[in-house]
């Protein structure tokens, strides 16, 4: 039987003295997409952390593996998660054109690239990278001349190059205005229609697009509902989650509004 693509066990996180994720038990297959979903505080982020390696489980409070792995370094992980952040693009330099920024993917840099080892495969293959996010124009262009949303779009196809099982995004839309995040989620459908799994990790319940299947709700540090997206994303359990009522509408792309006043006269 394969190993999961990620597998918490009753996984414990402390982070700056007190209990960020307790007892978190999760498994994702590999080739499965899955929204995890939750409000700030809920433990997302040190969630994302964990996965990338930069944070471990509370010694003897349970384990997280990737592929089996107990532990693993950056160049380990790049093949089975390619993972875009916010933190990851603060750290890319201004002046590095867009294909130099893709290229930097294989040598675990940002933008700084030895050009001795670079390859034309390698040139040819981030080029298609940028293709495949539609984002071919960027090659030439810096990276401080991009807008917000090229610039996520760029460093999704830093992290294709090296073919990773799947995408991990945090956060992916904030800062990103309305046509932004539209543009910046119909690529990332794009992505899993053509067979890239997936992990989506935000506190925006409209990020979570059709082609996501499942859906985790973190809450408190703990997993708070768990399954299919018509089943999770209910009234209910999306009220419970923020603590306050809420009402959905849409069907592919669910969006929230909050009930002011809900029962008063």
């Amino acid at each position: 039987m394969a190993e999961p693509l990620v597998h918490f066990q009753d996984a414990t996180v402390i982070r700056n003295g007190r209990t960020a994720l307790s007892g978190i038990n999760l498994k994702i297959d590999a080739g499965e997409s899955v929204a995890i979903l939750g409000p700030n505080g809920s433990g997302k982020s040190s969630m994302v952390k964990v996965m990338a390696g930069d944070l471990r489980v509370y010694a003897g409070k349970g384990e997280v593996t990737i592929r089996g792995l107990r532990r693993w370094n950056l160049f380990e992980l790049r093949s089975i998660l390619g993972i875009v952040s916010n933190d990851l693009q603060t750290d890319c330099k201004g002046s590095t054109k867009g294909l130099d920024l893709v290229l930097s993917g294989y040598f675990g840099s940002y933008g700084s690239i030895p050009l001795e080892k670079v390859t034309q495969e390698m040139v040819e293959h981030s080029k298609s990278c940028l293709d495949m996010v539609e984002a071919g124009y960027l090659a030439d262009r810096s990276f401080e001349e991009m807008s917000s949303g090229e610039m996520r779009r760029v460093m999704i196809a830093r992290a294709l190059v090296h073919e990773p099982q799947a995408l991990l995004l945090d956060e992916p839309t904030t800062s990103l205005d309305m046509r932004a995040s539209h543009e910046f989620l119909e690529t990332v459908s794009s992505l899993a229609r053509r067979g890239t799994a997936v992990i989506l990790v935000t506190h925006y319940l409209e990020d979570i697009v059709p082609e996501i299947g499942r859906v985790v709700l973190l809450k408190n540090g703990k997993v708070f509902c768990d399954g299919r997206r018509d089943e999770v994303l209910s009234e209910k359990n999306i009220s419970e989650l923020f603590d306050m009522p809420v009402k959905l509408t849409g069907s592919n792309r669910v969006h929230a509004t909050i009930s002011i006043g809900e029962g008063e006269d």
